[in-house]
């Protein structure tokens, strides 16, 4: 499994970005990149609310795996969100 180099809220955090500006999404920009580097920030509240609402995983996901690995991950995720743990 490859494992990511950028925070999970990071990564969520663009893809919210992405998804308002690059005309590949809902947005207008033809080349987006650019914009979403220098928006992304902007959505890491919205990535946190993410976050938070996946650390509780449903049935179906939990018979499939280990619940408390699960919710130990997302937490840290949520925990580098914080001010100073997350570098941008």
């Amino acid at each position: 499994m490859d494992v990511a180099t950028t925070p999970a809220a990071e990564r969520i955090a663009r893809v919210l970005a992405a998804q308002r500006i690059s005309a590949n999404a809902d947005g207008q920009q033809e080349s987006a990149s650019a914009h979403v580097d220098s928006a992304w920030k902007d959505h890491l509240d919205d990535a946190l609310a993410v976050l938070r609402t996946l650390r509780e995983p449903d049935h179906r996901m939990a018979a499939v795996g280990d619940t408390a690995i699960w919710e130990r991950m997302i937490l840290v995720a949520i925990e580098e969100t914080k001010p100073n743990t997350m570098a941008y």
